[in-house]
């Protein structure tokens, strides 16, 4: 069986995609009247510049069902398995859509639904990855992947909460205290929901700091094969402080960079900072 491993854009896996051959549905991102399709002819400085002009954030759309027809048809009439990974449902249609648009390949396109979003949905496809180079046929990899959506981390400290509140996120009394009190709280994924957790307080670098000490705390068993760092284009010094706690909390094989791609970025505003990786 050729088994081909695709994923909505919002995986946010950055080289990791050419480099493995995965493939990727785009998600709309949209400015005003004009569409544009993520990671394909929008980037995240776009979307910054978008909202320092209008003071509104971009609308995001799922791919339609006949999009993901076409999108996995092009793989089927190639020979192939799909294995196709959501943004949390509860984030988007896109896994309903997808779901619709597999009944019509007769079991040769799996979807999962991540309930996870950014690289927290990625950690899963590159879990993916892994069985399928063990061998792993696509019923095995779609179980496994599956039992492991609860122990996934995905986490994130904003620096500002101005595009939370303007997503009604959060009110706004709670953004100017934040931004002046200099409180940045920990937001992070709860069975497919984002939820709202500890209130760090202080510089961004402090904050990041004691996180990553939280999760340490939190999740003092691991997978230690991979984590991401994935930023919403951080300072450069946040990233690497980040990366520089992680190698002395924890002990990952391998420490990947990725920079939220424009509809992750659209919801969250720059200089937002996650760990992430899979508990066991």
């Amino acid at each position: 069986m050729s088994i081909q491993l695709t994923a909505d854009s919002t995986c946010d896996l950055g080289r990791l995609v050419a480099e493995n051959g995965i493939g990727i549905m785009p998600l709309s991102v949209i400015l005003g009247t004009d569409s544009y399709r993520d990671g394909v002819n929008i980037v995240p400085q776009d979307i910054f510049q978008y909202v320092s002009k209008t003071g509104t954030l971009p609308k995001t759309a799922a791919p339609s069902i006949q999009d993901y027809e076409e999108f996995f048809g092009g793989y089927v009439e190639a020979g192939k398995t799909v294995i196709h990974f959501n943004i949390s449902s509860k984030s988007s249609s896109s896994n309903l859509y997808a779901t619709e648009a597999a009944e019509k390949f007769k079991g040769k396109v799996y979807v999962v639904d991540t309930k996870a979003l950014s690289s927290g949905q990625g950690l899963l496809v590159m879990k993916a990855l892994d069985l399928l180079q063990e061998g792993k046929g696509a019923e095995e990899i779609c179980e496994t992947v599956n039992a492991l959506r609860p122990k996934v981390n995905t986490s994130f400290i904003p620096d500002r909460l101005d595009y939370l509140f303007k997503g009604g996120r959060c009110s706004r009394m709670a953004m100017y205290g934040a931004n002046l009190l200099k409180i940045h709280p920990l937001i992070e994924m709860d069975d497919g929901q984002l939820v709202a957790g500890t209130k760090y307080r202080g510089s961004m670098q402090k904050c990041i700091e004691k996180y990553i000490a939280d999760l340490a705390v939190k999740y003092p068993k691991y997978d230690r094969r991979r984590c991401f760092i994935t930023h919403s284009s951080a300072d450069r010094e946040l990233v690497e402080f980040a990366r520089e706690q992680v190698g002395k909390t924890f002990s990952f094989d391998e420490v990947i960079e990725t920079v939220a791609g424009s509809v992750v970025t659209g919801h969250c505003g720059r200089n937002t900072l996650g760990v992430l990786f899979i508990a066991e």
